[in-house]
């Protein structure tokens, strides 16, 4: 009796929590971005409506000496979309689809345009993107400035699916880029993180829309390295696969789920592909992740639960474009005083093991709280000039839930920076869209293009017209307390 009302007292604490108002530790007149972190005040904030506008925009903005940043959803954590007294130009408005050939298979579109509208628009024509985030509420733009991947284990990062951009730089020039013109920005660019001007719209290839079979398998995490490189690489029917790793007590960096999405040509697609919606059951999935961050018992709750639903849902059928449409309304938190913040690492596939071991030992040593983790494969990128994909890599993605106050952001930083220590010593890197825990040294470790990328932002745009956080940390030559400050 005392357990079941232990229990149901947790259950309704959990439950105010979830749906109390959240009393915002922000100042409105401020900006910031998703990591709520280091707000500031900006000259204004600009909505892109025409490229007309964002033309005089730029012009008036040199003539004045003011920065310019641009944002998309500003789910970066970084600071790469804002900088104190400059123009926020955010791109969300600047969202049409331009068009569809279906028969070369590219969509052209505006960068404010969403993976959403993407998928809007060509599934129809049975055709569906080569790479995004899990997710797609994020805006085209701002996914080729950090060159995002996904689930696609066959086509890259996003680099390798854009055909050609145009780009409005600091001159108040609008060029075309490819691989052919004005080939210089194309590596720099995408992934440039907004420091080489406004992306105004963007020619993606695309790829046949397919029907998969979704199957799980719970393994011991020390066999997913084995399992991925010799089942799921090698099987040209595998074309999207994701990995989870358990933060429960009782099996912590000990188990793992492998998740595969298999073609099967037998299926017709116009009996799969309609559009359908991920956000179900959301209040409950709210309730559970809250728990996941509250207490232990619920991160057994939740790996449990994971595993008994997703290992029971093999062989459940699924279009490609519904497979990229992950739910992630479950995870919104504002709570104040606190932030779910990411931080993701890239390692060799043979030094997977020993990475994930160490990572888990430092979380647990230091007392972090770890939400969720998931591994994820790309493929190595030559293109893109700061690539995280050096070579073939594993990533595991971390969601931290973290305190805002200096102390426990101090806190989260050392931490984060031991984490790197082993990222260089297992010849990783790390993903540069979170927050700047990282040294200035550790970013020039594993970033050794960054001299060049950085001089070439400086010959393309000579008055740092175009201006961000991240510029600032590891750009500029300026110490970071000087940037805080």
């Amino acid at each position: 009796m005392k357990k079941t009302i232990a229990l149901l007292l947790l259950i309704a604490l959990c439950v105010f929590q979830y749906v109390r108002t959240s009393s915002p530790d922000q100042d409105p007149y401020l900006t910031t971005d998703y990591s709520r972190l280091h707000p500031v005040k900006v000259e204004r904030v600009v909505a892109g409506k025409e490229e007309e506008q964002l033309v005089r925009l730029v012009k008036d903005a040199k003539r004045k000496g003011l920065k310019v940043s641009i944002a998309g959803q500003r789910h970066s954590q970084g600071g790469h979309t804002y900088y104190k007294d400059g123009i926020v130009v955010d791109m969300t408005s600047y969202n049409k689809i331009i068009e569809v050939d279906s028969d070369a298979k590219r969509i052209t579109l505006q960068a404010g345009a969403t993976w959403e509208d993407a998928q809007k628009a060509i599934n129809r024509y049975g055709l569906s993107v080569k790479t995004m985030q899990s997710l797609n509420p994020f805006t085209i733009g701002g996914s080729i400035s950090i060159n995002a991947h996904g689930r696609d284990i066959r086509n890259g990062s996003l680099i390798s699916s854009v055909d050609s951009f145009r780009l409005l730089t600091a001159d108040g020039q609008i060029k075309n880029v490819s691989r052919t013109e004005n080939a210089e920005l194309f590596p720099l660019a995408l992934g440039g993180y907004g420091l080489f001007g406004i992306i105004l719209d963007v020619t993606l290839d695309l790829t046949e829309d397919e029907v998969y079979r979704e199957s799980t398998l719970l393994m011991d995490l020390s066999d997913y390295v084995d399992y991925f490189q010799h089942e799921v690489l090698p099987n040209p029917a595998i074309k999207l696969h994701i990995g989870r790793i358990s933060v429960a007590d009782d099996s912590y960096f000990t188990e793992a789920l492998a998740k595969n999405y298999t073609v099967d040509p037998s299926l017709p697609l116009d009996k799969y592909n309609k559009l359908e919606s991920n956000e179900k059951w959301v209040a409950p999935g709210k309730l559970l992740f809250n728990l996941n961050r509250s207490t232990n018992w619920g991160k057994k709750l939740q790996w449990n639960l994971q595993t008994y639903v997703f290992t029971r849902q093999s062989d459940h059928i699924i279009s490609r474009n519904n497979a990229m449409r992950a739910a992630y309304e479950f995870m919104d938190y504002s709570q104040p005083g606190a932030n779910d913040q990411l931080q993701e690492y890239f390692v060799p596939l043979d030094r997977f093991d020993s990475f994930a071991r160490r990572l888990g030992e430092i979380v647990k040593e230091d007392k972090l709280n770890l939400l969720n983790v998931t591994i994820r494969y790309v493929g190595k990128d030559r293109e893109a000039m700061l690539s995280y994909a050096k070579d073939d890599m594993l990533a595991l993605v971390c969601l931290f839930n973290t305190p805002l106050s200096e102390q426990g952001q101090q806190k989260m930083k050392d931490s984060v920076q031991r984490m790197i220590d082993e990222v260089i010593a297992h010849d990783g890197s790390y993903y540069l869209p979170y927050i700047a825990y990282p040294t200035l040294e550790q970013f020039q470790t594993i970033y050794p293009n960054y001299e060049d990328f950085f001089e070439q932002k400086r010959m393309f745009d000579e008055n740092e017209l175009f201006m961000n956080y991240f510029y600032a940390n590891y750009g500029s030559g300026r110490r970071r307390e000087e940037v805080a400050s």
